[in-house]
């Protein structure tokens, strides 16, 4: 049986009104979270995965606050089999070191042959979790994938470029990282998303994971936001009356602008 681990994430939502708590973190109980739009697309290729070979079980794997869970059933409503929510009060403000060695643990725990996750989350945009999961994992990472396809124990991706399309190929067990261009996700059925009721969903701590606190949160990251500038207001447009010399206030304002 191909053991599949989809790593996914629970993000602020796109168009929602994003601010910070007072300790210079994202307030998630400002704004309504989701399951990133990007991680949709790791799901949807753990299911074709799936799909495509004679026996296969799908855990979705996140890490998070205790909204994480409504990511966990959007992802089981597409399909698969269990969820695996890693909630610990002490992981607040973690960096994405300290969220590649939990995710890494976690994985371990499950055992897999194949990890698959979006490209980049959302929120953080940063793209590193990929590539340092498959580094603590001592797995192949292949990257980027616009296609992902899986035979016996090689998996292929196509990765497009600006330049080229390149094939590429790895073993088993391996991280694929994939990207929006492997196509749109699969809508939820009413069936579904009454069956993910019922699919079960695990909550790890620290403990479970036998990782030490004092690794992980805000106090143990190497990286942390210091400051926050508000951004300023909108400023009233210049508006140009044409009486014959438009073109030159025109440009003007682009030279200003430095746009000329």
């Amino acid at each position: 049986m191909l053991k599949i681990v989809a790593l996914i994430k629970y993000t602020p939502e796109l168009l929602g009104d994003r601010r910070f708590a007072a300790d210079n973190t994202v307030d998630r109980d400002a704004v309504e979270g989701r399951l990133s739009e990007l991680d949709e697309y790791a799901a949807e290729q753990a299911l074709k995965v799936a799909e495509s070979v004679d026996e296969a079980e799908i855990t979705y794997l996140t890490m998070g606050p205790d909204g994480a869970t409504d990511a966990l059933r959007k992802a089981l409503s597409m399909g698969g089999d269990k969820g695996v929510h890693i909630n610990d009060a002490a992981l607040h403000g973690s960096d994405a070191l300290a969220t590649s060695l939990v995710l890494a643990k976690a994985v371990e725990k499950l055992g897999f042959d194949l990890v698959i996750c979006g490209m980049a989350s959302t929120d953080g945009s940063m793209g590193v979790i990929p590539a340092m999961v498959a580094e603590r994992l001592s797995v192949p990472q292949v990257s980027y994938a616009a296609s992902l396809a899986v035979a016996g124990t090689t998996v292929t991706i196509e990765r497009e470029t600006d330049a080229a399309t390149s094939t590429i190929e790895g073993q088993l067990p391996a991280l694929v990282s994939v990207t929006d261009r492997t196509g749109e996700a699969r809508y939820p059925s009413f069936k579904g998303i009454m069956a993910a009721r019922k699919k079960p969903v695990d909550v790890w701590t620290l403990a479970d994971l036998e990782i030490d606190p004092a690794t992980v949160g805000l106090p143990a990251a190497y990286s942390a936001v210091t400051t926050i500038t508000p951004r300023p207001p909108r400023q009233a447009g210049v508006i140009v009356k044409d009486g014959g010399e438009g073109g030159i206030a025109l440009a003007e304002f682009l030279s200003v602008q430095k746009f000329i």
